[in-house]
């Protein structure tokens, strides 16, 4: 029995008809999310008892594997804030490693 994978990530389909005017656009859009995004991962950084730099590092890093593996091109990924309280005991209980590990056994 031969098995397929189906999955093909969002950004494969959506380059296909990628234009000057769509660069454009997402360029403005990406800035204005930016804007937002950036104080928002310090936030999150130091609520969650890591460095500011740490949480502006998670914030590109996961922003990269969120748009490179799916969504939609009308769709912001990233945290919330209603897991500062999960990633602050966590590190505080097992440290930055431990978040790390329970960030891969999650997923």
């Amino acid at each position: 029995m031969k098995h397929t994978i189906d999955f093909q990530p969002k950004l494969f389909t959506a380059l296909k008809n990628y234009d000057r005017r769509k660069f454009t656009a997402d360029l403005m859009a990406g800035i204005i999310v930016g804007i937002v995004a950036l104080p928002l991962a310090i936030a999150f950084g130091i609520a969650s008892g890591v460095s500011p730099e740490k949480g502006i590092i998670t914030a590109i890093i996961a922003g990269f594997i969120i748009s490179l593996m799916g969504g939609s091109k009308v769709q912001i990924g990233g945290p919330t804030g209603a897991f500062i309280v999960i990633i602050y005991g966590i590190i505080q209980q097992y440290g930055e490693a431990g978040l790390i590990v329970a960030t891969l056994m999650a997923g």
